[in-house]
C-alpha cells in the first residue's frame, strides 16, 4: 500500500468510512502481543511503538507479553482474535522461520494474519572470547580449519535468527564448530567473556558495551554492509559474499482486518517511527528502520518465509 492509498483510506475513515462490523469501538484499548519476555529486543521495540501509537490513535495501546514456543503462543492468540483492531502482534524473524522449522503449526503465518507495517531490522554481531587467537573472520576460519570440531559457538535460542546465522556461517565457510545451546543471550555472552565459549552471535545492543570494554571482540556483523555506527567492524559478507542474516520486527493483525483499520494502524506505526524518541531508541539498540507499508511488508514476509525455509532445510535445524 502506497502513501497515497493510506491517505485515501484515512480520509474515508475520518468521514465515517470505517465499517460498522469489525471496527474497533471508540476508546477501546488495543492489546499489542509480544511473543517474548519483558526487557528483550522485541519487548523494547513494542513498548516504544505502543507509547507513540497511543498518542496517534487516541486510545491506549497496551503491551502484553506472551512468551514461549519461539513466538508461536502470541502468534496463535493473534490469529484467532477478532479482526476489529483490538489485538495486534509485534512479531520478529521467527514468524518466518517457524513456517518451516515447525512441522505443524496451529495457524498459517500468511493466511491467518494481516501484515500492517515492517518496523525495523536488527543485524547481529559475531563476537569471540577476548583471548581467541583470531582477530578477524579470515583468521577464525583458518583457526577452525586447523582445529576441526574443537571450537564452539553458543546458540541463544534454538531455531532463532542468530542460531541459523551461526549454522550458515559454518556451512558457508566450510568449518566444523560445535553448537552449544543456551537459554538466552545473557548467559551465552557471560560464558563467552569468561572463555568457556569461543563464539556467539548477539544483537549489537547486548554486546556493544562489552565490546567497548574489551570483554569481547567483534569479528563481523551479519548485515550485508558495515553498520554506520560501527564502521570498524567488517561485514561477514566481505569474507563470505552473500552472507546476510539479520533479524527483523514487524506489526501484524489478524486476517480480514478492514482496509481502513489497516491504513490507520500503518499510518500510526509510520508516525511512531518518525518520532524522535523512537528514532533515538532504535539507534541506541543498533536497529535499522524498515518503514515497510502493508503491501511491501506482505511481500517481504512471504519472501522471508521462502528464504529462511531454505536455511532450515540446509542446516537441518530443529525446534527445542
Amino acid at each position: 500500500m502506497q502513501r497515497r492509498d493510506l491517505l485515501t483510506l484515512l480520509a474515508a475513515a475520518a468521514a465515517g468510512g470505517l465499517p460498522a462490523r469489525g471496527a474497533l469501538a471508540q476508546g477501546q484499548p488495543v492489546r499489542l502481543l509480544v511473543g517474548a519476555t519483558p526487557g528483550g529486543g522485541t519487548d523494547l521495540v513494542a513498548r516504544a511503538l505502543a507509547q507513540e501509537m497511543t498518542r496517534t490513535l487516541g486510545r491506549q495501546v497496551i503491551v502484553e507479553n506472551r512468551p514461549g514456543a519461539a513466538g508461536n503462543i502470541a502468534a496463535q492468540a493473534t490469529a484467532t482474535a477478532s479482526p476489529d483492531g483490538s489485538t495486534l502482534l509485534l512479531s520478529y524473524t521467527s514468524h518466518a522461520i517457524n513456517a518451516s522449522l515447525y512441522p505443524s503449526l496451529p495457524f498459517d503465518p500468511v493466511k491467518d494474519f494481516t501484515p500492517l507495517f515492517g518496523v525495523a531490522s536488527a543485524p547481529a554481531v559475531l563476537v569471540a572470547r577476548p583471548d581467541l587467537p583470531a582477530k578477524d573472520l579470515p583468521e577464525l576460519i583458518a583457526l577452525a580449519k586447523s582445529r576441526p570440531g574443537k571450537l564452539n559457538i553458543a546458540i541463544a535460542g534454538i531455531g532463532g535468527a542468530n542460531h541459523l546465522a551461526g549454522e550458515m556461517l559454518k556451512r558457508s565457510a566450510g568449518i566444523d564448530i560445535a553448537s552449544i545451546p543456551y537459554k538466552g543471550t545473557g548467559p551465552a555472552l557471560a560464558d563467552t567473556m569468561s572463555g568457556q565459549i569461543d563464539l556467539t552471535f548477539s544483537g549489537m545492543a547486548s554486546a556493544q558495551e562489552l565490546l567497548k570494554g574489551g570483554r569481547l571482540k567483534a569479528l563481523g556483523v551479519s548485515s550485508g554492509k558495515r553498520l554506520p555506527l560501527y564502521p570498524q567492524i567488517p561485514a561477514i559478507a566481505e569474507t563470505l559474499p552473500g552472507f546476510e542474516y539479520s533479524a527483523w520486527y514487524g506489526l501484524f493483525g489478524p486476517a480480514k482486518m478492514p482496509a481502513a483499520l489497516v491504513a490507520q494502524y500503518a499510518q500510526a506505526a509510520r508516525e511512531a517511527l518518525d518520532a524522535p524518541a523512537v528514532r533515538q531508541r532504535l539507534a541506541s539498540e543498533s536497529l535499522v528502520a524498515l518503514n515497510l507499508p502493508p503491501a511491501e511488508f506482505d511481500r517481504f514476509v512471504r519472501s522471508e518465509i521462502v528464504r529462511w525455509g531454505k536455511v532450515v532445510a540446509a542446516t537441518g535445524a530443529k525446534p527445542e
